[in-house]
């Protein structure tokens, strides 16, 4: 039983696969079939975006959804490549190699596997919680900034000009500097395929249900734009023969499955990738996992992040292994999974090996593909991350929250991606420290008439000028313990009457060794100052602990169940004047 329970733990397809029925099998291959069809311009984009080969997308689509089938915990989630992974792998290789070289390849398999190496290790050690660092303003200024980078790097394709670089400012100033190059049949293309993407996504759903389609299959043939993009402009570049003109297209694209490789092993190149594959490697699994619960709570459903971890890891094993490039559950194509009516991850096999037959019998017909409209596929798709919306919100609520996202937008602007998630990563532990450091505390009195207490500054309340109740509304640990302390000496220095101070600790979930010395040198502080230090609601966890310590023996005072106990023994005639003080 304990070996059953360890690999279905490790391998969440015996969870499902013993109870698959061909009912699941029909609404799977629908979604297979529909993803295959509406992932295969975006693949081909994002291996571009990359850097890449455009069939390197494809390969990316193929044997890594099979590794997810198998270590994936996620019904729906749709493994591939994705456009701020896309953007990352370039700006990591950037210095590397010259983009589309096969040095340039070479350390893309490289960043692929240990990309998938330190996925799988964090998720063999657990290490799911990772992802709780990353606060979710941060990671809304870091998805917008990239849009908005991605965007940019796209105009120079749409516009049928050079310009590159990963910073806002290189890409606008080279944009500028080549304007004069502007090819005029190249912008009719991007411009025609941009604008009939836009109408697609906005009109198309609610122009197809009025003309009588159901609700599901006008959403989904809503979302069909970038394939009909696609076979109309190949169609009129390869009628018209456009290349001739100057129009920019795919070219060649090598056919066959995707073939066995082996990265290199060279110390140097790995030194170098080690961080951007950490990056990457967050990033990926941040925007998976954020994806992968949203879709299973719609279905009841659940995921476990650490196996999530490996999951993800081993896709990226299977694409570096595989002629791949970095993969992440991405976002468009998992919804269309999920909206097609995907029910378990074979959805995924039948979506590669549906790319599989395009790789081996179809990619002569992507010759004449203008690199245009995929650049205007990955504008339109890209944009949507974006939130403005979630600006307006953290302003309001929160102006911390807000400067932490403006910083982690303003720096993937100015200074790149990378730049951008380090800030983004340290702006939330260090802002979760600053707040966690000075925990709110607030001297309570009783209700009159009830056993509840609450906040002297905001309520009308009984108090004792020989009881002080001080709520702690935080767990206690090292970056807090001196606040404490310097929070209780305070408390007894402006109320010189105190016999009795009771710490209330309902919302105590931890108290780490620092938090003890400082209890312990509270507790001598008042009793040198003739004032008994009591404890109330210390829940059970953290009451075994101290059990275990000598600060139990060595308190002035008792630690009472409830504070209405404490109130009841310490002050018995229940009787004090209501009085206001200072919320702390």
């Amino acid at each position: 039983m304990a070996l059953a329970r360890m690999l279905e733990r490790y391998l969440p397809i015996l969870v499902w696969l013993p109870h698959y029925r061909r009912e699941l099998f029909s609404h799977d291959l629908l979604a297979g079939l529909i993803v295959t069809v509406m992932v295969i311009p975006q693949s081909l984009a994002y291996a571009l975006l990359a850097g890449l080969p455009a069939v390197v997308g494809l390969y990316a689509s193929i044997l890594p959804l099979f590794a997810y089938t198998i270590f994936g915990s996620s019904r729906t989630l749709a493994v591939g490549p994705v456009a701020i992974i896309a953007l990352m792998t370039a700006a990591a290789l950037a210095g590397v190699a010259a983009p589309g070289s096969s040095a340039y390849i070479e350390a893309a398999l490289v960043l692929t596997l240990l990309s998938g190496l330190m996925l799988t290790i964090m998720g063999l050690l657990r290490l799911g919680f990772f992802a709780n660092f990353l606060s979710h303003p941060v990671i809304s200024g870091f998805l917008s900034a990239s849009g908005l980078l991605i965007a940019a790097s796209q105009a120079a394709h749409l516009l049928g000009i050079t310009a590159s670089g990963y910073t806002l400012v290189a890409l606008l100033s080279d944009l500028i500097a080549h304007l004069g190059d502007l090819h005029w049949p190249t912008l009719a293309v991007g411009a025609a395929t941009l604008a009939f993407l836009v109408v697609m996504r906005r009109h198309a759903k609610t122009a197809l249900i009025r003309l009588g389609f159901p609700e599901r299959l006008a959403d989904l043939l809503g979302k069909t734009g970038p394939v009909f993009a696609v076979a109309i402009t190949t169609l009129i570049c390869w009628r018209f023969d456009l290349a001739t003109s100057g129009v920019a297209v795919v070219g060649d694209v090598a056919g066959g499955l995707p073939p066995l490789t082996l990265p290199g092993f060279e110390p140097a190149l790995w030194k170098e990738l080690l961080i951007p594959a950490l990056l990457i490697s967050v990033v990926g699994f941040v925007e998976s996992v954020s994806m992968g619960q949203m879709l299973a709570a719609k279905r009841r459903e659940r995921i476990s992040p650490d196996q999530e971890l490996i999951g993800l890891g081993t896709s990226n094993l299977a694409a570096a292994f595989s002629g791949g490039m970095p993969v992440t559950g991405g976002l468009s194509r998992t919804v269309i999974n999920f909206d097609a009516g995907a029910r378990t991850p074979a959805a995924g096999i039948v979506a590669a090996l549906g790319i599989a037959v395009a790789t081996l019998f179809f990619t002569p017909l992507l010759h004449y593909l203008p690199v245009a409209t995929l650049a205007a596929v990955i504008t339109v798709s890209i944009l949507t991350l974006v939130d403005v919306q979630a600006m307006r919100r953290t302003w309001r609520y929160s102006r911390s929250d807000f400067a932490a996202m403006l910083a982690t937008l303003g720096l993937t602007l100015i200074e790149g991606v990378e730049a951008g998630i380090l800030a983004g990563v340290g702006l939330s532990i260090g802002l979760f420290l600053y707040r966690t450091s000075r925990p709110h505390s607030a001297l309570v009195g009783r209700v009159p008439g009830t056993e509840h207490f609450r906040n002297m500054a905001r309520h009308h309340v009984e108090s004792s000028q020989r009881v002080a109740l001080l709520r702690i509304d935080e767990s206690l640990y090292f970056a807090n313990a001196r606040y404490l302390e310097d929070t209780v000496y305070g408390l007894i220095a402006e109320h010189p009457g105190l016999d009795h101070v009771v710490l209330i600790c309902s919302a105590v979930n931890l108290i780490d060794a620092s938090a003890l010395e400082s209890l312990e040198a509270i507790n001598a502080r008042l009793a040198d100052a003739e004032v008994t230090l009591h404890l109330a609601e210390v829940k059970g966890p953290v009451m075994d602990r101290l059990k275990h310590t000598d600060f139990i023996e060595a308190l002035t005072g008792r630690v009472f169940f409830s504070t209405y106990s404490a109130w009841r023994e310490l002050n018995p005639t229940s009787a004090g004047t209501s009085q206001a003080v200072s919320e702390r």
